[in-house]
């Protein structure tokens, strides 16, 4: 959401607003930190409103859960963010703890001080993507956040040295102050006694001779000859500082509404020598300064802002076109996205499976199914008058590949679906704007030898977003506005493996946010009067046949910047 574009205060109120002044944050562990215990103290009383210091931000997702075997640590980022330099690090593997890894941690530790917007950033080791992330919004003394993700995915690129790559785009001057300092340091645990080490993909690659055209990010991927499986996670955001950063909310120009980028119906696709090879919905990720309220976010951010994940695709039916030794077009793109209009960011890598008993692997692809994105809307508005869009949208792929292993025919059928709704409306002058939407996103992969039963693996994802944007002028104040917000937001996912009847796996994650917010915009500091009760909720259940079952529900809840709730369940 934003402000209206003939108001005298857009240029502030789009996407981010002015990081508002204050004090020293206040202690407390990070919910997901290594050591991570919420605090059993009774909570203190929160303030009446919004003072100059508030809590650190928290988030509620569960601590990577780690083996007991020693481990050694690795620091592959140490900098301080000023500009828009990408700083290098040449990485080693740990001497002490050489592979190959039951688990690898990444471990994240930030901290800014003074006045800054929210900013975005990534941490890549040897051209793959490890990390893309944003910041928080600042008190004047600072406040410190932290991050951790399991990347033993990526295990088989750090058994080599490698280059590492860290940007955060920042800007610093006289007005904005805050240096965006942050440490990122692997954690290799070593295997052991009832700790194997890790099975991962043989490889893990970037997309290599990359370059634009247009909007689309192409390149092209050369894969080993006796690859069985490919697949491919794509870091895909709409960038801050534009109308793409609320590509959810957008309109067509005809509306008259402050953003007019088309129908907000965004799909990112891959295609593979011109054949269209996988589709995704994109996560619409609300930064820290999103929704023209920072308040909303200063001590618990939306899921997944620090750490935003990837699109998966199981490309392994085109193995059979590409286990020829010769490199192959990529093509990434943003459908919905209007002619011209930029402001995404796409990075790919693929992790790829190879044949240990042949050396070369061939095979056959099919002709995928994909009709064109079924896209219906009902569109109203004009000028300052008040409107809506009403969007259904909906899309499918299938496709099947064939593949002569040593095993003997492996076949993988991939059927992707994609399904998005949406509830746009909005008052004169956009003075009250709510959104009502949901995406789903359900891939199933059936693999399996000729006269076999399939293994099946399907993974789902869910995202909700409903919330309004109040921006009414006060009549008791020239040229101030009385800003609210009230949002919840809810992301799932759910994964499963069967095979026949059986259910070899399940796991299921959420990660919700429900928050309320005001403040005076247009009035000295200390005369915004700024109040927030926000609060978070992730739970994970995770299940193997013949294992025990795993869970976890962590909540919190903060008052005017005061945690008043930080409990597992």
């Amino acid at each position: 959401m934003r402000t209206p574009r003939r108001r005298p205060v857009t240029a502030v109120l789009l996407g981010t607003v002015l990081a508002l002044t204050g004090a020293s944050a206040a202690s407390g562990l990070p919910s997901t930190g290594p050591a991570a215990v919420p605090s059993t103290a009774p909570a203190a009383a929160p303030p009446p409103e919004f003072g100059t210091d508030w809590d650190d931000p928290r988030t509620p997702e569960p601590p990577v859960a780690v083996p007991p075997t020693r481990h050694c640590t690795v620091r592959v980022v140490d900098d301080a963010f000023d500009d828009f330099d990408v700083h290098t690090r040449a990485y080693t593997p740990p001497v002490g703890c050489a592979g190959p890894w039951s688990t690898v941690v990444m471990r994240l530790e930030g901290s800014v001080a003074g006045r800054q917007f929210d900013r975005i950033g990534y941490v890549d080791v040897g051209g793959v993507r490890m990390l893309t992330l944003s910041t928080p919004e600042p008190s004047v003394d600072g406040i410190r956040w932290h991050v951790e993700k399991d990347v033993t995915d990526l295990a088989p690129l750090l058994a080599d040295p490698q280059q590492v790559q860290a940007f955060i785009g920042n800007v610093v001057d006289s007005t904005y102050t805050g240096v965006i300092h942050v440490t990122v340091e692997l954690d290799f645990y070593t295997t052991g006694r009832g700790t194997p080490a890790a099975r991962t993909s043989d490889a893990v690659l970037p997309l290599s001779d990359t370059s634009r055209d247009g909007t689309d990010l192409v390149g092209s991927l050369t894969v080993p000859r006796n690859s069985t499986r490919l697949l491919a996670d794509v870091f895909a955001t709409g960038s801050g500082g534009g109308c793409e950063e609320f590509w959810d909310t957008s309109a067509p120009a005809s509306t008259g509404y402050s953003c007019p980028d088309g129908l907000p119906y965004r799909e990112v696709d891959v295609r593979i020598d011109g054949q269209l090879a996988g589709i995704a919905a994109p996560y619409p990720v609300v930064y820290t300064g999103g929704w023209s309220n920072p308040f909303l976010w200063y001590t618990i951010p939306s899921p997944k802002a620090f750490d935003i994940p990837p699109l998966g695709y199981d490309l392994t039916p085109f193995l059979g076109r590409l286990n020829d030794g010769r490199p192959h077009d990529v093509r990434l793109s943003v459908v919905g996205l209007p002619s011209g209009q930029g402001g995404w960011t796409i990075s790919p890598r693929f992790r790829i499976w190879r044949d240990a008993g042949r050396s070369v692997v061939a095979g056959t692809t099919g002709t995928a199914y994909a009709g064109d994105p079924v896209v219906e809307s009902a569109v109203s508005g004009a000028g300052d008058q008040a409107g809506h869009v009403d969007l259904d949208a909906r899309r499918q792929l299938r496709v099947t590949g064939t593949l002569s292993t040593s095993r003997g025919p492996v076949t993988t059928t991939v059927t992707r679906r994609l399904e998005n709704t949406s509830r746009h409306v909005w008052t004169d002058d956009e003075a009250d704007d709510t959104l009502t939407a949901s995406w789903t996103d359900t891939q199933v992969v059936a693999t399996g030898l000729a006269n076999g039963t399939p293994t099946v693996e399907r993974t789902g994802h869910r995202w909700d977003k409903d919330g309004v944007l109040g921006f009414h002028p006060r009549g008791d104040i020239a040229g101030a506005y009385d800003v609210t917000g009230d949002i919840a937001i809810t992301w799932s996912r759910d994964d499963s493996l069967t095979r026949g009847a059986a259910r070899l796996s399940s796991r299921s994650e959420t990660s919700s946010y429900d928050g309320q917010a005001s403040w005076i915009y247009g009035v000295p500091r200390d005369q915004r009067h700024a109040t927030a009760d926000t609060s978070a909720r992730a739970t994970l259940s995770e299940k193997v046949l013949g294992r025990p079952g795993t869970s976890w529900d962590h909540r919190l809840r903060a008052v005017n910047g005061t945690f008043v709730t930080d409990a597992v369940g």
